[in-house]
C-alpha cells in the first residue's frame, strides 16, 4: 500500500549557507529590500513586504556557500505525520523537527528527497507583520513574496515523477523530438511554478525567486546596482521569458547565489489547465526577445548540504544538455526561426 502524501500548500522559505553575513546582508536588505525579521550574529532571517510568516530567506554564517534546506508548508499539523510516514516508506533518511529547531517555524519533518535535496515540510509559523500598506518603508524595487524554487538535476522525468507523486502538476516543460526532457515547471499554489526541475549536474540549487509587482521595480534593481558600481551582480536580464511569460532578472549574490526577480506569469489553478511544451530550439523559450543566454546561467549552481551539513555529491547528467543542443548558450548565438547563426557572422 503506497503511504499518502502531505497536502503541500506552497514553497515557503529557503536557507542558504553564506560566508560574509554583512555582506550578505547589504545584498538582501540594502539592495533587494527584504525586510529583516531577526538577526544576531550568526544568521539573518528575512521576508518579503507582503509576507505574514516569519521569514522566507534564512541567511547563515557559514564556511562553505552552500543550501541548507528548502521548506514547503503544508495544509494542517496531521501532514507532518503524514510526511513523516511518506518519506519513511521511500526509504530516505527523514528528521522529526520539534518547534523553534528553527527560529520562528513549529514542528517540521526534514528529509534528505530522492532527489538529494534537504527538504522541510512545516505548518505552524510565527506571524509577524505584514508590510503591504507600508509603503513609507517600501523602496522602489519592492518585492512581495517568495515565488519559487529551481533545481538542478540529472534526470528530469525522475524527478517529475516525484514531485506528481507529492501533487505537485505540470504547467510548462522543455523538451526535444527525440523526447528527451530538458525542464519542467510544476506549482501547487495557482502560479506557473513553486519548484522548476533543470536537467544538469545535481542535486545543487540553481536559484531562488521573490516575486514583484511591477516591472519597473525589477529595472530599479537594476539602476541600483549601477549606481553602486557593481553591475556585475546582474547575471542576466532584465528580459521576458518564453516559458512562464514572466518578467526577469537574475542577480548573484556575494557568494555566487542566483537570485531570480520575477513578475507577470499566469494563474494554472483550474484542474484542466493546460501544459505548454517547449522545443529546446525555439531560441524564445528562455527568453521572448530571442536574447541569448549568458553561458554561466547553465553552468553555474549552488551546492546542497545533507542534514548533517556535508556537501551532497554532485551526480553528472547522462542524458543531453541544453547548452550542448541549442542556441544562445554561448552568449553570441541567435536564430531568426530560419536559421542559427553567430552574432557578427550573420552579413
Amino acid at each position: 500500500m503506497t503511504a499518502t502524501p502531505p497536502d503541500v500548500l506552497r514553497c515557503a522559505y529557503a536557507e542558504l549557507v553564506v560566508t560574509d553575513l554583512a555582506a550578505s546582508r547589504a545584498f538582501y536588505v540594502d539592495v533587494l529590500g527584504l525586510v529583516v525579521t531577526h538577526e544576531d550574529p550568526s544568521a539573518l532571517y528575512l521576508r518579503a513586504f507582503e509576507e505574514y510568516l516569519h521569514h522566507s530567506l534564512v541567511l547563515r554564517q557559514g564556511s562553505t556557500p552552500a543550501l541548507a534546506v528548502l521548506a514547503y508548508r503544508v495544509r494542517s499539523p496531521l501532514d507532518l505525520d503524514l510526511a513523516e510516514a511518506y518519506y519513511r516508506a521511500l526509504g530516505v533518511r527523514v528528521e522529526r523537527r520539534p518547534a523553534g529547531a528553527t527560529r520562528g517555524i513549529g514542528e517540521a519533518v526534514r528529509v534528505i528527497d530522492p532527489l538529494g535535496f534537504p527538504v522541510e515540510f512545516f505548518h505552524e509559523a510565527e506571524h509577524v507583520e505584514r508590510f503591504t500598506q507600508r509603503y513609507d518603508v517600501h523602496g522602489a524595487g519592492a518585492l512581495s513574496r517568495l515565488d519559487h524554487f529551481n533545481l538542478d538535476t540529472p534526470d528530469v522525468p525522475a524527478a517529475r515523477k516525484y514531485y506528481e507523486g507529492l501533487g505537485f502538476r505540470v504547467s510548462e516543460d522543455i523538451q526535444d523530438d527525440e523526447g528527451t526532457v530538458y525542464a519542467a515547471w510544476m506549482f501547487r499554489k495557482p502560479t506557473v511554478h513553486d519548484v522548476a526541475l533543470t536537467g544538469g549536474d545535481g542535486p545543487r540549487l540553481h536559484h531562488i525567486a521573490f516575486a514583484s509587482h511591477e516591472r519597473h521595480q525589477i529595472l530599479h534593481i537594476c539602476d541600483h546596482l549601477g549606481a553602486l558600481r557593481k553591475p556585475g551582480m546582474i547575471e542576466r536580464g532584465p528580459g521576458r521569458h518564453g516559458v512562464s511569460n514572466a518578467f526577469y532578472l537574475y542577480v548573484r549574490d556575494p557568494d555566487g547565489h542566483r537570485i531570480e526577480i520575477y513578475t507577470h506569469d499566469y494563474y494554472t489553478g483550474d484542474p484542466d489547465n493546460p501544459v505548454i511544451t517547449w522545443d529546446v530550439h525555439d531560441n524564445q523559450r528562455r527568453d521572448w526577445w530571442g536574447n541569448p543566454v549568458v553561458p554561466s546561467w547553465y553552468t553555474d549552481a549552488s551546492v546542497v548540504l545533507d542534514l548533517d551539513g556535508a556537501v551532497q555529491p554532485v551526480v553528472a547528467r547522462a542524458e543531453p544538455r541544453e547548452a550542448d543542443v541549442t542556441i544562445g548558450a554561448d552568449g553570441f548565438s541567435f536564430s531568426t526561426g530560419e536559421a542559427e547563426f553567430k552574432l557578427g557572422e550573420q552579413v
